[in-house]
């Protein structure tokens, strides 16, 4: 299988090279965005993630497709979570694997910033007196 997407309620960032490893492979590039403790000076408790989960399944896979034709891409992995997570939690994971590591660098920064433009996930920030919902997904 050349893609791998997957809406989730922990990412297991351990499973990303053998997700990705093929034997045309010469780099394989991973990008694992997680529950940072402030944003914008302010003392993040926690995030609460919701999604459309099969449109953004489905827009996963448009992304992932793209990105594997454009880069000539062996494999794909795009997990996000849905739920409560903690600081230091992942909450994503994006990867490619590729010939060579341009191609794989390249298009792990084009499906995580692509995800975060278009996928229909949406995210709660909790800080000690206020909470917040972001709308960086549409």
């Amino acid at each position: 299988m050349k893609i791998d997407i997957q809406i989730v309620s922990k990412i297991d960032t351990t499973i990303a090279y053998e997700k990705l490893s093929h034997p045309e492979s010469g780099g394989v590039c991973v990008f694992i965005g997680s529950v940072r403790n402030v944003t914008q000076n302010e003392k993040v408790e926690a995030l609460d993630f919701e999604a459309y989960e099969k449109m953004a399944i489905k827009e996963m896979e448009t992304i992932a497709n793209d990105a594997l034709k454009k880069w000539k891409l062996n494999k794909v992995i795009m997990h996000h979570v849905v739920g409560k997570k903690q600081i230091e939690d992942p909450v994503v994971m994006v990867g490619a694997s590729s010939a060579h590591r341009d191609a794989c660098f390249e298009a792990c920064r084009y499906l995580i910033d692509t995800l975060k433009e278009r996928v229909p996930i949406w995210k709660k920030e909790f800080f000690e007196n206020k909470t917040v919902w972001v709308s960086s997904h549409p």
